[in-house]
């Protein structure tokens, strides 16, 4: 025995239901653009050497401002760009690594110098 269509019961009618033009559209204003919900960035950068040329290719992708935006690059270049860029890397994972130790000798027994109150 089915009691299809069922009629629902009278709700609470504190919040009657609005019926509105079925153009109506409403516009929300746009979020303010200095305090965005997420950004980020992305980029890649790979150099290699083939045939003494130095092939370069770099990707960079960002979402600010609710945009997304997306950069790709590829080109040649001499030989030398590739040795500076090594040299350049190099010495920054250099500088990196001695001021890392040099904060880790505060912590050894024997890189404190010790007065004696004798003098």
């Amino acid at each position: 025995m089915s009691k299809y269509p069922v009629k629902l019961a009278e709700r609470n009618r504190a919040h009657p239901v609005r019926k509105t033009k079925r153009d109506a559209v409403e516009v929300l204003a746009p979020a303010s653009r200095s305090h965005s919900f997420l950004s980020f960035r992305y980029s890649y950068t790979e150099m290699s050497v083939l045939g003494g040329k130095t092939h370069v290719k770099s990707r960079n992708a960002r979402f600010e401002d609710g945009k997304l935006t997306s950069e790709t690059f590829e080109g040649e270049l001499d030989r030398t760009a590739y040795d500076r860029a090594v040299s350049e890397a190099q010495r920054q994972i250099g500088d990196q690594m001695a001021q890392f130790f040099k904060a880790l000798t505060l912590f050894l027994p024997f890189s404190r110098t010790h007065r004696s109150g004798r003098d």
